[in-house]
């Protein structure tokens, strides 16, 4: 597959939650159905036009682990496995 986002998408894996405590406590998969709120960047758009029409730089890069907003990227499914994309703007905070 191969994407090329548009203006200042970002096209996201989402990553799930550890499915075992510290404690060695294994939490099925039914037990929470929130959405995830971290992801890997696997494609970002050129970046948003400004005011004079030169493109802002994106400040993710593909491969960066990212923190989003709970409610901000559309869920997508392709080949039957789920995506995430949204804005530039939903991204909260690149995981180190």
């Amino acid at each position: 597959m191969n994407l090329k986002p548009l203006s200042n998408r970002v096209f996201l894996e989402p990553l799930g939650e550890e499915k075992t405590t510290k404690s060695g406590i294994v939490i099925p998969d039914t037990a929470d159905k929130e959405k995830p709120m971290q992801g890997k960047v696997l494609a970002i758009g050129p970046g948003k036009l400004n005011d004079k029409g030169e493109r802002t730089p994106m400040s993710v890069k593909v491969g960066d682990t990212v923190l989003f907003k709970k409610y901000g990227p559309d869920e997508i499914e392709v080949d039957s496995k789920k995506y995430l994309v949204g804005d530039e703007d939903d991204i909260l905070a690149i995981i180190e």
